[in-house]
């Protein structure tokens, strides 16, 4: 099993990140003075270094995965069908079959692409969802869903580019739509319709079934969608932008928090967004509508800021049927994500009086907290510490473990004093030591291990009620300079003397790791501290998210 790279600080880590995503007076004030050309309006919205990259909707540095996917070393990569949360509905695909849940469907699709959802419940033979094209010159597109007798066309108010993306999708064309627009040109049956389908997508679906659908009157006035799909590449045009597809959008569409590529690509590199949508820390847009709806999308959770949404919640919208869509099927697997039920506690933290080398932890402060010992040894003291990440396993560093010890050791968690007995610490042994393929132990690059902890009675491991996972870091994005970082801890005090009780601190990421730690600052790390925090030496710093 390998070990992949999680955010390392010169010691192993989690932080939690309060970063602000402001802009210096210098570079206002350049832009103001400025009149633009075309490619320097390119630089005002977009990040040319991070475009190098190839960002997309497969970017896990830059955006969540979805609950079928797992992140793999920056890439959202297919999970099996069965590693899908067990709660959801089932549901039907396009080859007519049956699925237990809505996950299991994507996983699935992921490496069938021509499997697609058709919708919810088992397969009838009689149920279809159906998309086309009506008419040679208008392409108006028809969309005929499950129990409906006649094909319907589709209201063109609220239509955007992440629609006609999902509808040229279903139809076939890999790389989405070229445009779209509300015709007029229509037959004279089409013209006299009382009804259209509104149909609204994230944008990354496969199939027109999975948006949120419903019949509404139609107004006189109001324009059928027509579309136009995208049938082959070519060159983009200087006023153009190239997405990470090869596809070419025009450069005003750039950074508007609408997928216009298909693939995102024209929304994760974006200093700041247009047409008033919302712009996350790590240099995303996302559509407005995203906000405060109770489903967090930036990556640092901003657009679900208690503060921000208290008046929005006030006016919560009315809920959409379930039957309807899948956006609460959607939502409610998504909550099963590890981000979820971790670095979190019952406890609340107030200010307090300092004292040498952190403060002294409470019971419950730090639930994800253990004590690593090694019962060969005389005393059997904690020698390093560890984070629980949840399931059977502990995350620790490399240089405090090795794998032909593994009967030896023990880990304890809801440990405070380590030389106090304690009837609530929880004890449990290890089953599997995991170091780090790359770990260099000169000079403590990729200084990380895993801790598979072992269970009794063939039962899976146990741990207390009060155990809660720290999360563990999605994105290098959730981590800049000057973000706030939690420590929890049995190291050294001033003049090394050893520490009985845990204790904790905050301290800040630093930018000039390199310039602090000389020959020992690596790529995949982070270094942070304060000052008064210099001589502190923990082998294990945690954050919150």
């Amino acid at each position: 099993m390998r070990v992949l790279p999680v955010c390392l600080v010169f010691l192993s880590l989690f932080c939690l990140c309060g970063s602000e995503n402001a802009t210096s007076n210098d570079e206002e004030n350049q832009f103001q003075q400025v009149e633009p050309t075309q490619p320097a309006k390119q630089d005002m919205y977009l990040i040319r270094e991070c475009l190098s990259k190839q960002y997309t909707h497969k970017s896990c540095k830059k955006v969540f995965c979805h609950p079928w996917e797992r992140c793999v070393e920056g890439k959202c990569l297919c999970k099996l069908p069965y590693q899908c949360p067990r709660n959801g509905s089932s549901v039907c695909s396009t080859s007519e079959k049956n699925f237990l849940t809505y996950c299991q469907l994507k996983s699935y699709e992921c490496l069938h692409p021509q499997t697609k959802f058709l919708h919810k419940g088992k397969c009838m033979p009689e149920e279809t969802f159906l998309v086309s094209l009506y008419g040679e010159q208008s392409s108006l597109l028809q969309v005929k869903p499950v129990n409906q007798e006649d094909n319907s066309f589709v209201c063109a108010t609220e239509w955007t580019m992440n629609e006609a993306n999902v509808a040229c999708k279903d139809l076939g064309f890999e790389l989405g739509a070229e445009y779209y627009q509300a015709t007029s040109s229509m037959t004279e049956s089409a013209l006299n319709l009382l009804h259209c389908l509104q149909i609204t997508c994230g944008g990354l679906e496969t199939s027109l079934a999975e948006c949120h659908i419903e019949m509404k009157s139609r107004d006189s006035n109001e324009g059928l969608v027509s579309l136009q799909c995208h049938e082959s590449l070519r060159a983009c045009s200087g006023g153009e932008f190239q997405c990470v597809n090869k596809k070419c959008i025009p450069l005003n569409k750039t950074c508007d928090g609408i997928n216009d590529c298909g693939d995102l690509s024209d929304e994760l590199c974006c200093r700041e967004c247009r047409n008033n949508s919302f712009h996350c820390h790590s240099d995303i847009c996302i559509p407005k509508k995203k906000v405060c709806n109770k489903e967090i999308d930036c990556l640092t959770g901003e657009d679900e800021a208690r503060i921000r949404c208290a008046d929005f919640l006030l006016k919560d919208k009315e809920k959409r049927a379930e039957s309807d869509s899948m956006d609460e099927e959607r939502r409610k697997i998504k909550t099963f994500l590890p981000q979820v039920h971790c670095g979190v506690t019952n406890y609340t933290f107030t200010r307090r009086k300092r004292i040498v080398g952190g403060e002294i932890a409470r019971k419950g402060e730090f639930p994800w907290q253990v004590a690593i010992k090694d019962t060969s040894k005389e005393g059997s003291t904690v020698y390093c510490g560890g984070v629980y990440i949840g399931g059977c396993w502990v995350l620790t560093a490399a240089h405090c473990v090795r794998a032909t010890r593994v009967r030896f050791y023990r880990v304890w968690v809801g440990m405070l004093n380590t030389i106090t007995y304690d009837k609530e610490t929880h004890t449990s042994g290890v089953k599997h030591v995991i170091i780090h393929e790359n770990y260099n132990a000169s000079t403590y690059e990729n200084d990380i291990a895993l801790l598979e902890l072992s269970g009794f009675e063939n039962r899976e491991c146990s741990l207390n009620n009060n155990s809660i996972p720290a999360c563990i870091p999605w994105s290098e994005y959730m981590f800049k300079t000057g973000d706030r970082c939690k420590i929890s801890g049995w190291g050294l005090e001033k003049g090394y003397t050893k520490q009985f009780i845990l204790k904790w601190g905050n301290v800040n990421i630093f930018q000039n790791c390199s310039e602090l730690y000389p020959g020992r600052f690596f790529k995949k790390m982070e270094c942070a501290g304060k000052q008064q925090f210099s001589y502190y030496n923990l082998s294990t710093i945690k954050l919150t998210i």
